[in-house]
């Protein structure tokens, strides 16, 4: 049986010593070679299992459990297989439907007749997690992330429905916050106002879909830090890697010498962004940056002043150039 995704926590318990236990599996070996590693190879034309290093049948009318290369549709059909598509493991049920197809002629009663199974054969709950998932996809593609996140979007999605977690919630705080924690997950984090504005949700509904999901299901949600969010910012605001390099050392400084204690990681990065641009003679005002981060420009500006008044501390690494090209705050 396959491990479920996003499994409940439970509290830890003392591991018992593991009973040994003979070995059940069948293991086919060549009774001519013994070969401990055997070279067994599967004859679909011939239906026979040959041994590949002496040539000897070591069983006949096996069954071939390829694709079968064959069409039965009429000429609209360009599918080969007639086995179906395969089964959705986000989706309940066996998903072995037939449906019927909305071409006649143009009629219209093969259109009535495939809504009216449609209904007949809808599966309680399932158009609504149909739903969810496409918007879950759409969000996803709409801020750039991968098809790897939206499925791990998905999986937290389903769970949290099977274990009936949020109820009175909004779906669409629900698939914020799984779309949230899927980047955690994955190292690509997505900050607060990002999600906010893709889903339109707002942040303290996010918040409380967040905490609940959590504290409930194992998942290995990081902390997001100021150097994960570099990488992106830096590239939104086309500067250079070196630029990007001195960046992320600088926030690694501020972390150290505890600079700017108790400010967000996004501020952390808005601010020696802003640093760093001015130092590489590659300036970026404010606004470019609060527009890319989310900040304000209020908030970079009062965070800058902190850096400038421990500039010499910060950068005692000459390589990045002379902190008297700093602009005053």
């Amino acid at each position: 049986m396959a491990a479920i995704p996003f499994p409940r926590l439970e509290p830890t318990k003392e591991e018992e010593p593991k009973e040994i236990r003979p070995d059940l599996n069948v293991r086919l070996i060549c009774p001519d070679c013994k070969n401990p590693v055997p070279n067994i190879i599967e004859e679909f034309a011939n239906g026979d299992l040959v041994c590949g290093d002496c040539g000897l049948v070591l069983g006949d009318r096996i069954i071939d459990t390829r694709s079968e290369w064959r069409t039965f549709a009429n000429d609209e059909g360009d599918d080969p297989s007639r086995v179906g598509a395969a089964a959705n493991p986000l989706l309940d049920g066996a998903q072995l439907d037939t449906v019927i197809s909305r071409k006649d002629g143009g009629s219209g009663t093969a259109r009535d007749l495939n809504k009216v199974h449609g209904r007949a054969t809808a599966v309680k709950g399932e158009k609504n997690l149909i739903q969810a998932y496409k918007e879950i996809a759409a969000m996803c593609d709409a801020i750039g992330l991968t098809k790897l996140i939206a499925d791990i979007a998905k999986q937290l999605y389903k769970r949290a429905e099977e274990e009936k977690l949020l109820r009175g919630k909004s779906t669409e705080s629900i698939i914020a916050a799984c779309i949230f924690i899927a980047c955690r997950q994955e190292n690509v984090p997505r900050t607060f106002k990002e999600i906010c504005a893709i889903t339109r949700v707002p942040k303290k509904e996010i918040g409380r879909c967040f905490k609940t999901l959590i504290r409930t299901f194992e998942t290995n949600v990081t902390t997001m830090t100021s150097e994960d969010l570099m990488s992106r910012f830096c590239s939104m605001l086309g500067l250079q890697i070196q630029v990007q390099k001195a960046a992320v050392y600088l926030t690694k400084r501020v972390k150290e010498l505890g600079t700017l204690a108790g400010k967000s990681p996004v501020s952390v990065a808005a601010a020696c962004i802003y640093l760093i641009s001015n130092l590489f003679q590659q300036p970026k005002s404010t606004r470019e940056i609060a527009n890319v981060t989310g900040v304000s420009e209020v908030t970079i500006k009062n965070s800058y002043k902190l850096l400038y008044k421990d500039k010499e501390g910060l950068l005692e690494d000459k390589r990045y150039g002379s902190v008297e090209a700093l602009p005053s705050p």
